[in-house]
């Protein structure tokens, strides 16, 4: 790409693509420089189910960024999403050969690497393996093990595991589009780098992704990621349900629910009314927004107990999972209107719904801080946060025969660090993902 410092942010769901190209300004904020979107034809809940179209989707957000920003994309990031993502819990350990030195990397990428060696079920793989609390020989509740001593190294795991077939689908459109994979995330990580603060992570948050086809599920607690899910509802189920109950078409429906769709039946009067033009020569059709917000409480209420559901799962009920921050909206179908009053009302929890907008430049365009935005900001920070070129200044001796009162003679540059050196200081998580591209590209 032209400039090292750019990365692009490619959002692949279920009603849209997005792709956003940014780089970071002198403030640490993301400007962004352009954003395509195009209609998502060829997804469904998240999964690819129509290779063709999906690939001519991605390549016109791509030439829309590539027009506005006036930048060539080559490489982007992308997120992963879908209802055939489920995470699971795994402890595990390993026995170091001499508890004489100090745990390092390494020993941390060989239990990470045990973790990888888990049985799954026929079809599926482990897209992310996310260490938890560790325990060194009998001392538990350690984030940082890495420097301490000790012969036994454990530690608790949150495995998310995915389809193989759906994620090389995935990875088969961004390749026919002509573009690279820079990195690959789930969603509901991404979107909560997005909208999250680190205080919020700490003191136990829930974030509840609406999109079109998913909701999307990420809790935190401690700064540690605690449970994901993905749940095959979302902004789209509840249009087919307007469509079905008023017998209209699918684009009304989506319209009645953007501009008079309510969660809260109470709000609305038996005289207030909508008219819908009729097709060809038809009558018009009156529809009360009484009858229109009852049929959207009905599905809306589906969803947050399902999604109830799986934080009582994780354990939010019990003292040491309690979620102060309560819970965190975001997505195209957290801009509905009384969602937040219905989330609380059903969990008891406190609510509010997230923007990205804190990680934008001041002179953003507006519609960037909407939260339909949240996951393509949330992929475009992951793409930034790692630098294209590893470079590090290093002391170079100019080796002499020292004599006494002799100086040496010491230049300092920068330069690339070679690759061997640059891998040893790789974390775990970067090295897996370099093996998870490797695994996409031998996909052909």
């Amino acid at each position: 790409m032209e400039n090292s410092k750019i990365a692009v942010g490619l959002d692949i769901g279920t009603t849209k693509i997005v792709a956003m190209i940014g780089r970071k300004n002198e403030y640490g904020k993301i400007e962004v420089l352009g954003i395509g979107k195009a209609k998502s034809l060829g997804v469904k809940r998240g999964v690819v189910s129509n290779i063709t179209q999906t690939i001519q989707s991605i390549q016109q957000a791509i030439d829309e960024a590539e027009g506005v920003s006036g930048q060539k994309i080559e490489e982007v990031v992308v997120g992963i999403a879908g209802q055939h993502i489920r995470s699971l819990h795994h402890s595990d350990y390993i026995t170091r050969n001499n508890p004489e030195e100090v745990i390092d990397e390494d020993d941390i990428a060989n239990l990470v690497n045990q973790v990888h060696k888990l049985v799954m079920l026929p079809g599926e793989e482990i897209i992310h393996v996310l260490p938890q609390e560790f325990k060194v020989d009998s001392q538990p509740d350690i984030k940082e093990p890495i420097g301490m001593y000790g012969g036994r190294l454990e530690a608790n795991f949150h495995v998310v595991v995915g389809q193989v077939s759906s994620i090389r689908n995935i990875g088969r459109c961004v390749k026919s589009a002509g573009l690279n994979l820079s990195d690959i995330t789930l969603e509901p990580l991404a979107s909560a780098s997005a909208v999250l603060s680190q205080e919020e992570k700490e003191a136990g948050v829930a974030l509840i992704d609406i999109g079109g086809g998913t909701t999307d599920l990420a809790i935190f607690k401690d700064g540690i990621i605690r449970h994901t899910a993905v749940i095959p509802f979302g902004g789209n189920v509840i249009t087919e349900d307007i469509k079905e109950g008023c017998s209209i078409i699918e684009k009304q429906a989506e319209l009645l629910k953007i501009k008079f769709g309510s969660a809260w039946p109470g709000e609305n009067k038996e005289t207030e009314i909508v008219s819908i033009p009729g097709l060809r020569g038809r009558e018009p059709k009156e529809i009360t927004l009484k009858n229109l917000s009852k049929i959207i409480h009905a599905r809306v209420q589906e969803i947050i107990e399902h999604v109830y559901l799986e934080i009582k799962n994780y354990g939010h009920e019990t003292q040491k999972g309690k979620l102060i921050a309560g819970i965190v909206l975001t997505g195209g179908g957290s801009q509905l209107q009384h969602l937040r009053q219905l989330v609380e009302y059903i969990t008891g929890m406190d609510a509010r719904i997230g923007f990205p907008n804190e990680h934008l430049a001041g002179d953003s365009d507006e519609k960037l801080s909407s939260p339909s935005y949240a996951t393509a900001v949330g992929l475009l920070m992951e793409g930034l946060e790692k630098a294209p070129l590893i470079e590090e200044e290093i002391i170079q001796e100019v080796v002499k025969e020292v004599s006494e009162g002799e100086e040496v003679e010491i230049k300092t540059e920068t330069q690339k660090i070679s690759p061997e050196k640059a891998e040893k200081r790789k974390s775990f998580l970067e090295r897996f993902k370099e093996g998870f591209k490797e695994f996409l590209d031998n996909a052909e």
